[in-house]
């Protein structure tokens, strides 16, 4: 209000002190020196001391205490997961309470946000960039955990959980977690690991990609450069549609979703693959 009132009533005077009418020979104004190294001045120093007040409220949030806990938080189309020490995951960030926890944060295919509302916390997942956010939990119970970058089709689905406990609670939950995805099929957590199950069921319901259900041995129709033909599934078609999946396009689906897991999924790691698609019949 005080800018927008001063500067009407400024250009009202200038506009009725510089008419043309009371100056119909335009004549040099005379420059001032002290008014302009003033106005260079002020704006120079109220610049200066606003980015020291952001800077100082900066600082803070970007130095994690060396005593905190470490979790790295994957982001992928469309889902959350999370790694904790000792190799064991969970697609729910369980954390205790009043301890400090820095995230690292990664993505595996495109830009997603890691937003947890109730926290004030909103970091990018950017591919191959190396991110991360701090926070020191202060209240017991679940909070959402939500993906702030349009990330595609499913995006409005990718959503999670950060669960705050006591420490007796996590430390259980942290010795149980391992008993609980050991039991799983290691082809799929090859699938799980890397975002797979996100976008191909594996009961046969339809997604963003072909699902699993009885692909393994089935003539599949698809487009190569253009041509239509069928393809027996086989590990030669599963290998290469991980490695080069924008090669052979499955009939009725859209090219250039899925990324190359080139150098991300083994030669061994295809192999579980294949040998877990042969049991979904």
């Amino acid at each position: 209000m005080f800018f927008l009132v001063s500067f009407t009533i400024i250009m009202i005077y200038f506009v009725v002190k510089f008419n043309r009418k009371r100056n119909p020979k335009a004549t040099q104004v005379k420059d001032n020196v002290m008014l302009e190294a003033t106005w260079i001045a002020l704006p120079t120093l109220l610049v200066i001391l606003m980015f020291y007040i952001g800077w100082e409220g900066f600082l803070p949030m970007r130095q994690d205490p060396k005593d905190a806990m470490h979790v790295k938080a994957i982001g992928r189309m469309w889902k959350w997961s999370f790694e904790y020490p000792g190799n064991k995951t969970s697609d729910t960030l369980v954390l205790p309470i009043d301890k400090a926890v820095r995230v690292d944060l990664f993505s595996k295919d495109v830009i997603h946000g890691f937003f947890v509302p109730a926290f004030r916390i909103k970091e990018d997942c950017v591919p191959g960039k190396n991110n991360y956010c701090w926070f020191i939990p202060g209240e017991l119970g679940d909070f959402d955990l939500i993906c702030s970058a349009y990330c595609g089709v499913s995006h409005s689905y990718m959503t999670s959980v950060i669960r705050i406990v006591p420490q007796d609670e996590y430390d259980k939950w942290l010795a149980a977690l391992q008993s609980k995805t050991a039991g799983k099929n290691s082809g799929y957590q090859v699938l799980d690991k890397n975002g797979c199950v996100a976008c191909h069921s594996i009961d046969g319901s339809k997604s963003v990609g072909p699902t699993f259900k009885g692909l393994f041995g089935s003539n599949v129709e698809i487009a190569t450069n253009g041509t239509d033909h069928k393809i027996t599934a086989d590990n030669s078609y599963i290998k290469s549609s991980i490695l080069e999946p924008n090669k052979d396009i499955v009939k009725g689906f859209t090219p250039n979703i899925m990324q190359s897991y080139k150098g991300i999924i083994t030669d061994k790691d295809i192999q579980l693959v294949v040998e877990y698609l042969k049991t979904l019949k």
